[in-house]
This record gives structure tokens, C-alpha cells and sequence, in this order.
């Protein structure tokens, strides 16, 4: 199919029968030989623009997605459009040729105008978008994928007939959309990688819903809930492991905690203090360790503090 693309842009730089063609239908106009088919055909066309058969696929896949919880169909959908933006996008404004209606020379091909009519993109719209459709469909695949054809045989043709493509815009179109479509299998891994990604992403933010927060305030509430937690013998389990994958300095989470510093004078004055988060005080405003006497702490080993000895009463 590449052959046959790269074949309709030679025989058009050669100046082959298949260019004086274009003339010969372009100056016969065939709008104006059956007038009375203009309005049917002006509807019909419709199904190869981008919009409003978009619109129409995108309404089908997200009903589908809502039943199935799949998001691989509406993927690749997405792929599908991507790669039919980029190919005849590109071919598009890399030849600049001009349509019938605005040629300036007789017998040219009007490539390098600034133009953008080869290849077709109602036909390449149609070809791809219907038959991405057809190969999404869960039944009824080989009458989906004739409809799809036919579509795009019945919007090509009726662009020449209105005069807004050459008959070679419409084989190069037929072309480019049979390309993506030979080329979206090789695409689908992408679209389960992203599926199975994206599942993994969901499935970690249902067990850890802290982790929705934000970093700095998930620490804080995860904190919160090792506050709950006893460890062996009854005492509570050691405050910075929830803090481990910051690596704060474990005097720091110490001196944090401990209830002489925390509530007479405030956040401690430690080395390394600069990593810890600013909003935890809003979330854990008392020390989570219950052993706590005038003898001091026994899980940190600090000592009851006087009103003027500071953090040195602290035992490392």
C-alpha cells in the first residue's frame, strides 16, 4: 500500500495519464452534468469530515467504555487519529498542491502552491474512522469493514464531483488511510501498556489513598495513622518509619515528638530539620509515643526539659 501511495505522487511529478485525467474531470465539472445529485451529495460528504464523525465515534466508545470499564477500544481510536493527523498532515503540507478550483496553469500538477488537498483528507478521514470502528466492533466485523470501504469509495468520489479534489487527491487518500490501518496492530501494545498502567496507578491510589494529597501532607497523614499502631509489649511502634522514605535524621524525628519540646517551646532547634514537613504540625499536634513519665521518654530516651536548658537535656 506504501508502493501504491508513493506510485500516485510519481505519476503525478512525471505528468502521466493519470494527471491529465485529473484535468480532463476537474474541466468537465460534474457538478454541473447532474446537478440534481448536488444536495444528496453534500449531505454524504459529511461522513468522511473530521467533526462530526469524530464526534459520532467518540459518543459510541465512551457509551462502550461506561458499560465495559475498557479503555483499550477508545486507545486506540485515539491512536488511529493520531497517526492519521501526522502522516496526511504532513504529506498535506509537504506538497502544497492547490485544488480545482483554485489552479492557476493547465496540464500542471499545482504542487509547492500552498495549498493542502493531496491526499484526500475526507477520504483518508472516512477510511480510518469507519474502519477503526469496524475493527473495534465486538460483532458483525466483515459488514462493518464493507460499509467502511464503501463510505470512503462514496466520499472520494463525491469530492470530485463537487469539485474540491482531484481524482488523485482521492486515490492518495485511499491510500494514507489504508496505511494507518495496516499500521494500528502494531500500535495496540501501546494502547495496554497505557491500560495496564493506568490500572496499576488506580489500584495503588485505592490502597494508599494518602498518597492522593500530596507528599508533603500524605507523610503527615500516614504519620497519623501509625499513631494507632502498638508494637510489641504495648508500646507504640517507632514514630519515623513512617518517615523512612524521607530519610529524616532520627534525632529530629526525636526531638519533633517529644512533648517538652514540642508544646513549651516549640519546634526543637536540630540539624536536619529543614526536611521535615512544614505542614505536620496541623496534622499531628501531640507526641504519638504514650510511654511518657518524669523519668522521660522511654522509647526516645529524653529526659524532662527545665525552662531554660533547651534540647541539650536530650540523651541521643
Amino acid at each position: 500500500m506504501a508502493g501504491a501511495y508513493v506510485a500516485v505522487f510519481v505519476a503525478l511529478l512525471a505528468r502521466s495519464p493519470l494527471l491529465r485525467l485529473d484535468w480532463r474531470l476537474a474541466m468537465w465539472r460534474p457538478y454541473k452534468q447532474w446537478p440534481e445529485l448536488r444536495e444528496l451529495l453534500d449531505i454524504l460528504v459529511v461522513a468522511g469530515q473530521r467533526g462530526p464523525t469524530m464526534t459520532v465515534a467518540l459518543a459510541w466508545l465512551g457509551w462502550r467504555y461506561l458499560r465495559s470499564r475498557n479503555p483499550r477500544p477508545l486507545l486506540v481510536f485515539l491512536t488511529a487519529l493520531a497517526l492519521l493527523n501526522v502522516s496526511v498532515g504532513a504529506v498535506k503540507l509537504g506538497t502544497g498542491r492547490l485544488g480545482p478550483g483554485s489552479a492557476y496553469t493547465i496540464g500542471s500538477t499545482e504542487f509547492l502552491r500552498g495549498g493542502d488537498v493531496f491526499p484526500s483528507g475526507h477520504t483518508a478521514n472516512c477510511l480510518v474512522i469507519w474502519g477503526t470502528l469496524a475493527h473495534l466492533a465486538s460483532r458483525h466485523r466483515t459488514a462493518a469493514a464493507v460499509a467502511a470501504a464503501l463510505a470512503a469509495v462514496v466520499v472520494g468520489l463525491a469530492t470530485v464531483y463537487l469539485g474540491t479534489h482531484w481524482f488523485s487527491d482521492v486515490l492518495g487518500g485511499w491510500a494514507a488511510g489504508a496505511l494507518v490501518l495496516l499500521a494500528l496492530p502494531f500500535c495496540e501494545p501501546f494502547a495496554e501498556w497505557v491500560v495496564v498502567r493506568a490500572r496499576r496507578l488506580g489500584a495503588r491510589l485505592s490502597a494508599d489513598p494518602a498518597s492522593r494529597l500530596g507528599p508533603r501532607v500524605a507523610m503527615g497523614v500516614r504519620a497519623a495513622v501509625v499513631r494507632g499502631r502498638r508494637g510489641p509489649g504495648g508500646r507504640a511502634a517507632p514514630v519515623f518509619r513512617a518517615f523512612a522514605s524521607r530519610r529524616l535524621n532520627p534525632a529530629a524525628a526525636t526531638a519533633a515528638f517529644h512533648p517538652r519540646v514540642w508544646n513549651e517551646r516549640g519546634p526543637p532547634r536540630v540539624s536536619d530539620m529543614s526536611e521535615f514537613p512544614t505542614a505536620f504540625p496541623c496534622v499531628i499536634p501531640l507526641c504519638l509515643v504514650s510511654d511518657v513519665s518524669d523519668a522521660g521518654c522511654v522509647r526516645c530516651r529524653m529526659r524532662p526539659m527545665s525552662a531554660g536548658s533547651g534540647v541539650s537535656g536530650m540523651n541521643a
